[in-house]
Formats: structure tokens, sequence, C-alpha cells
């Protein structure tokens, strides 16, 4: 019996650790539009002790979704490339795990929204060949995807797959 060319594991490497400041950063603002959103219906919500009950509570599953999720995300997004695939793992709920062969990659992508700017983050997304759509390594540290683009770039292109 031989053992498969890939084998489906933790990938080795982690994101930055500025990635969790963002997120916090992103599930805050999240939050805070539920509060609001909640703070207008208080206000005009006419049975008064209720309101306020319905008000406190979401400020507490507010800041508890800004202060775990992000670190919660931060512990399961993962990454790693070799010269012959591209692991990944990412969610916090549900979490996906896949292996790109370095033959199936098709484009590499390199992207940096506004507050990526300002973390100086990037996202990698690796189009293949694949069903399932693109792998997306988020988080990066801008220098660190720009130098895993033209690896995976070239280790693309020395694979010499057919990507379909």
């Amino acid at each position: 019996m031989t053992e498969p060319a890939f084998v489906l594991r933790d990938p080795a490497h982690r994101v930055s650790p500025k990635a969790r400041t963002l997120w916090q950063l992103q599930c805050g603002l999240t939050a805070g539009i539920g509060v609001i959103g909640l703070l207008v219906g208080a206000l005009v919500w006419r049975e008064y002790d209720a309101r306020w009950w319905v008000l406190g509570a979401a400020v507490l599953v507010g800041a508890a979704y800004a202060v775990v999720v992000p670190r919660w995300r931060y512990a399961v997004h993962r990454w790693e490339i070799t010269d012959t695939a591209v692991y990944t793992q990412r969610g916090w709920w549900a979490r996906e795990r896949r292996i790109a062969p370095m033959s199936r990659v098709q484009t590499v992508d390199l992207a940096q929204g506004p507050i990526d700017r300002l973390f100086g983050l990037s996202t990698l997304t690796v189009t293949t060949a694949s069903a399932a759509g693109p792998l997306r390594i988020e988080g990066l540290d801008r220098p660190l995807a720009l130098e895993l683009s033209e690896r995976l770039t070239r280790n693309a292109e020395a694979a010499g797959g057919d990507a379909t």
C-alpha cells in the first residue's frame, strides 16, 4: 500500500498577530452596529423595563463576540506553502482545511483593503482547478504576502500541471 502524496494535516504557520487586532476591530464594528440598532429600538420601545435588559444583553454579547471570535480565529487560521502544495486552515465556527497541489494552481492574487493597509496586512488568494473555490490566506504581513505570491507563481510554473 502506498502513502498518499498529500496528507491532510495542520499547516505549520500562523497568520500575523496583527490579524487578531484587525479582526477584533471588525467584530467590534459589527457588534457596535447591532447595539446601535437595538439602542434606537429601545428608545422607541414602549415597554420600559424590558428594553434596557435587551440592550444590556446585546452589549454583553457584542463585547464577548469582539473579544472571543478574533482569538478563536487566530488560533485556527494557519497556512503552509511547500514545493508541492498549498495548505490552508481557516474558520472560527466551522473549520476548513484544504490542500492544493502546485500542479492545480491557476492564479495567485494579492489583495489589501483599506483597513488591511492600516495594519500592513494582505490576503493571498490561490485559485485552483477545484469546484471548492479558491484558497485564501488572510492576515499576512504585506512583505511576506508579496514574497509568497512570487514563490507560489514560481512553484506553480515549475510544477507544470495542466491546472484543469
